[in-house]
């Protein structure tokens, strides 16, 4: 079963967020996920608590750095994908998630801080490769952007960070809702269309970002397969 951490030397470069759009894209679409929460801030156990959580999906918090390897067999075990929010900085437990890892997905916004910390992480990502003699798919995934014309910045710090890996076609745009689910709970399907602006975009992001992941996973098998 796929394995997806969310890393991120930074914090608030979007992890969590992420990680819940992409766990209830999936689950509405019939899979089963469990996301575990491997960040001791604990935010996904936070959002989990605030509502019932969508139906498919399992949130557990790991219990640290000498259970993580048998929390990710055990939800491998039960569910079609395993989503795991890890902590900001650098730890045996981010490396133990990391190496089990079928992707690696690193947020950045289109700052330039988020994206020399999206540039450390994906150097983390290579070294554990490297020391588990394997490569470990990794891609960025721009949050918090902005849908218009962007800025020769912007431009900038995106050609900077698609040097350095690939970089999801879909953004997750700066959207009222995609921040609405840690304060409301639940998913962006379940969001009151009353109060938040936005949501219909928003779910049409958060399914083409679910389906770039689909799509990055079914490819690694082909290719593992023709090998």
């Amino acid at each position: 079963m796929p394995i997806i951490s969310f890393a991120s030397s930074k914090g608030g470069a979007g992890k969590t967020t992420s990680a819940i759009v992409l766990g209830t894209e999936l689950a509405a679409s019939g899979a089963g996920v469990v996301l575990v929460d491997a960040d001791p801030a604990g935010r996904l156990a936070k959002w989990a608590a605030i509502k019932d959580i969508p139906d498919g999906i399992e949130v557990i918090q790991s219990a640290g750095e000498r259970s993580i390897l048998d929390e990710i067999d055990e939800a491998a075990s039960k569910a079609a994908f395993v989503i795991i929010d890890l902590e900001g900085s650098a730890s045996r437990l981010a490396s133990f998630a990391i190496g089990e890892s079928n992707l690696v997905v690193v947020p950045s916004g289109e700052e330039q801080q988020d994206a020399d910390s999206a540039v450390d992480t994906l150097a983390e990502v290579s070294r554990e490769g490297r020391s588990r003699g394997k490569s470990i798919p990794a891609a960025v995934l721009l949050c918090r952007t902005n849908a218009a014309v962007k800025s020769r910045l912007e431009k900038f710090i995106q050609a900077q960070l698609r040097a350095a890996a690939p970089v999801f076609k879909t953004q997750l745009h700066r959207r009222t809702a995609f921040s609405a689910v840690h304060n409301a709970g639940a998913g962006l399907r379940q969001l009151d269309r009353g109060e938040f602006n936005g949501v219909e975009k928003a779910i049409a992001n958060a399914q083409s970002f679910a389906s770039e992941v689909i799509d990055m996973l079914e490819g690694q098998e082909a290719t593992s397969d023709a090998a």
